[in-house]
């Protein structure tokens, strides 16, 4: 018997709890996948879908650092990525830190975008924890993307024997790529994916390979083995990392409770939860971008049935920039925007009400006691009967 084997029962590199999963679970696997589908299969702007990407990446690449300490914001974040904020020297190690998750997070989305699909080894796994320490600060016995030969703990938990650790990151590769999360069927590909994710990203935290940085590099791996999957897009697997920081109280919970329990169901829905949750959150995003397309669409074809004018662009300019689903008191309108204020303040004094008549006239107002609104609700997928007598009385 090895020594983890009596200290740490629990790693077993079993995933026979997947078959104990209940209905709850597994419809909500189905859903992500289905989520999942609609994300991939979205039709979006170049700038919208660069925008997603780029605000899941920053998401993703703050999630993973903070919940190990580091407190730069989004919006700090955002300026590594695009170079526009450097930190006070009192913090440059938390810029390092970030950087570093973004350079391998943005590496893998690459080869993952490329087509070279790394395969998951213990020399990767290492390569990934020197990655996120290189240039970072840490203690004078850790040595980035070398496996410790020494015990490590986090809080009351000790990692696995250091004479195992080795040992244990390649069965831990063998078995995430092994037939244990493989299938013909791609429903149950899809399920077996995303628990090989959270079953690497619980490994990592239970082995505890390394001196330092074990958690960005078990969510660094985490996040490979979505982006690699093919039926994951790269905004969503983002998500875990996200997901986990929000809710680090009861990440640490599930952590410890894994282990005491020496199962990894509770885990599992956890995790699944939170990528649902997010995905959830993704959709929304999507729709609305994809709704705004489409009125702004709806109106400019609408507006092209009167002869080209400075009153047709002017009556075009109010519709758009009618909040949505919004009543806004008439003497307000012109204010909605610089523009409008300017092109208003040199019309006459009836020239708001001709606007919004003619704008009612082609069905893309509505009038209601208090004010005004947009009549968006007609592009509204599967109108209900009394939404559209609203919509068009």
């Amino acid at each position: 018997m090895r020594a983890y084997e009596e200290s740490h029962p629990w790693i077993t590199f079993k995933a026979s709890d997947v078959n104990g999963l209940g209905p709850k679970l597994w419809m909500l696997l189905g859903e992500a996948r289905s989520k999942c589908e609609h994300l991939a299969g979205a039709p979006l702007q170049p700038e919208v879908a660069r925008r997603l990407y780029e605000v899941t990446l920053v998401k993703g690449a703050q999630a993973t650092t903070a919940i190990e300490g580091n407190t730069l914001s989004e919006d700090q974040v955002a300026g590594i990525l695009h170079g526009t904020f450097t930190a006070p020297p009192s913090r440059a190690y938390q810029e390092r830190e970030v950087k570093n998750v973004l350079d391998a997070l943005m590496a893998i989305d690459g080869q993952v975008m490329r087509g070279e699909l790394p395969t998951i080894t213990a020399e990767l796994i290492s390569e990934y924890n020197r990655l996120v320490l290189d240039g970072t600060e840490y203690e004078p016995h850790v040595i980035p993307g070398k496996v410790r030969d020494y015990s490590v703990g986090v809080a009351s938990y000790r990692g696995a024997p250091p004479e195992d650790c080795e040992r244990l990151i390649e069965r831990l590769a063998a078995w995430l790529e092994s037939d244990t999360f493989k299938s013909e069927d791609p429903e149950i590909q899809f399920a077996l994916a995303v628990a090989s994710a959270i079953y690497a990203h619980l490994y990592i935290a239970w082995i505890h390979p390394f001196g330092d940085g074990n958690g960005r590099t078990a969510r660094l791996l985490e996040f490979l083995i979505l982006a690699r999957c093919g039926m994951v897009p790269l905004p969503a697997a983002h998500l875990l990392s996200n997901h986990y920081n929000l809710t680090r109280d009861q990440y640490y919970r599930e952590l410890a409770e894994a282990s005491r329990a020496e199962q990894t169901t509770s885990f599992l829905g956890y995790a699944t939860q939170g990528l649902v949750d997010g995905l959830r959150d993704q959709i929304g995003s999507v729709r609305d971008q994809q709704f705004n397309v489409t009125w702004i669409n709806h109106v400019h074809e609408t507006m092209s049935r009167f002869p080209s004018s400075p009153t047709r662009d002017r009556q075009r300019s109010l519709v758009l920039a009618m909040p949505s689903s919004t009543i806004i008191p008439k003497n307000d309108l012109p204010g909605l925007t610089p523009k409008l204020a300017a092109l208003y303040a040199k019309a006459g004094p009836r020239t708001l009400s001709r606007d919004l008549n003619r704008l009612r006239d082609v069905g893309l107002v509505v009038k209601r006691p208090r004010g005004w609104r947009s009549n968006d609700i007609i592009i509204a997928a599967f109108l209900p009967p009394m939404a559209e007598n609203e919509a068009t009385s």
